[in-house]
């Protein structure tokens, strides 16, 4: 076996690199061609529009393709762009667009990683006949039996395996992720030593197609009907001002509500049907269970195996969160976690990530997107209330 865990020497091993242009991936390049590997590195074109392509943190267009061909031209590697921007639009933008105009709050690099990159780039990566396609993610994989499984990064700092829970065994089983055992800063030091030019260059942002982080903007260029306006109503049914469009709200929201009361008050729902933004106070938000859509199972043994009582993991609804105690359950072909702390503005759209234990170095069961969530049952019966009653015009 070789580095990457595979038969043959390094040099009877052909890799694809998935090259964004970044630091992250370069330096994967640099080490695998550094070991002797045959690595073919290849691009996606995502996007080619306005500002972002000329924004800083942007990836996956414009400059950044070309600071991939750059790398490659250093390294002396072949490089390949694939324009996947109708690919991209279709499974990921689209999709995240609808998502954000029903209320949701989509996570649009899962998407990305399911769709374009760990499918049809993984695809292609078979088609030329690579023996594993690699990339700059900061996530651990090591042999589990007959497979691979998925661990949390040493750099925790970097952690990305909140974006990976939708990893099928399959694609876990050819992935590679050579950088899960470095810090950042070590990472950028070999792209020093390796002559890259883009040692220095900042990190990409997690949602790479929005300019300027501005979710609304790319709302009212592909759905401009979606800037319907609305009530802003209190948990208790009292109406407190107006709205022009969920789509500028999002849950756990506090400032920029846009009414004056004599209590700080939160997002608590978003009522895409009747346009109403629901507020209340901070205990409103607190969430107890959730109730989970498209789980994906990475752990040992079937889900129909869990224990009746549940299996005790440990669970992410926010990627800057810290894992925390949690029971899985298995009901009716459905996953439900029950978050034993309690959390706060769990939004529908969000990833729930299970591990198996809290720690730096914890393995990833995997995880799924949040349908629905279980909230104190004052906050749900005022919910359950607003829910039946029409909107007003």
């Amino acid at each position: 076996m070789n580095s990457l865990d595979l038969p043959g020497r390094p040099e009877e091993t052909r890799v694809v690199v998935a090259m964004s242009g970044g630091v992250d991936s370069s330096v994967v390049a640099g080490l695998l061609k550094r070991d002797g590997y045959e690595v073919i590195g290849i691009t996606l074109q995502l996007y080619d529009h306005g500002e972002a392509t000329h924004r800083a943190g942007s990836c996956c267009a414009g400059r950044d393709i070309e600071d991939a061909r750059r790398v490659a031209e250093t390294l002396g590697i072949p490089h390949y762009v694939l324009n996947y921007e109708k690919r991209f639009r279709e499974a990921v933008i689209d999709p995240f667009a609808a998502s954000y105009v029903s209320g949701e709050t989509p996570i649009p690099c899962v998407a990305c990683n399911q769709t374009v990159k760990f499918a049809d780039l993984l695809a292609t990566a078979r088609d030329l006949g690579a023996d594993a396609l690699a990339t700059g993610h900061y996530i651990r994989s090591h042999v589990n039996g007959a497979h691979r499984a998925l661990f949390r990064p040493v750099d925790g700092d970097r952690d990305q395996s909140y974006f990976l829970f939708a990893t099928t065994q399959d694609q876990v089983d050819y992935l590679r992720f050579p950088l899960g055992s470095l810090p950042k800063q070590e990472v950028r030091v070999l792209a020093e030593n390796m002559g890259l030019a883009v040692a220095a260059k900042q990190d990409s942002q997690d949602i790479c197609f929005v300019p300027q982080g501005r979710y609304s903007d790319i709302i009212a260029r592909l759905k401009p009907e979606a800037a319907t306006p609305g009530d802003i109503v209190h948990l208790d049914g009292r109406r407190l001002g107006r709205h022009e469009g969920i789509v500028n709200f999002t849950i756990g929201q506090r400032r920029g509500i846009g009414i004056a009361a004599g209590e700080p008050l939160y997002v608590v729902e978003l009522d895409a049907k009747a346009a109403r933004v629901i507020v209340g106070p901070r205990e409103a938000l607190e969430t107890r269970e959730v109730a989970l859509r498209d789980f994906n199972w990475l752990g040992d043994g079937p889900l129909a195996a869990l224990p009746a009582e549940g299996l005790e993991v440990f669970a992410r609804v926010r990627s800057t969160r810290s894992p925390g105690p949690a029971v899985l359950r298995w009901r009716n072909g459905g996953a439900a976690v029950e978050l034993l702390d309690g959390e706060t503005g769990v939004a529908p759209g969000q990833a729930c990530v299970l591990y198996a234990d809290a720690g730096p170095g914890a393995r990833v069961l995997g995880g799924g997107f949040i349908e629905r969530s279980l909230r104190a049952a004052d906050a749900e019966a005022m919910l359950a209330r607003l829910r039946t009653e029409p909107a007003h015009g």
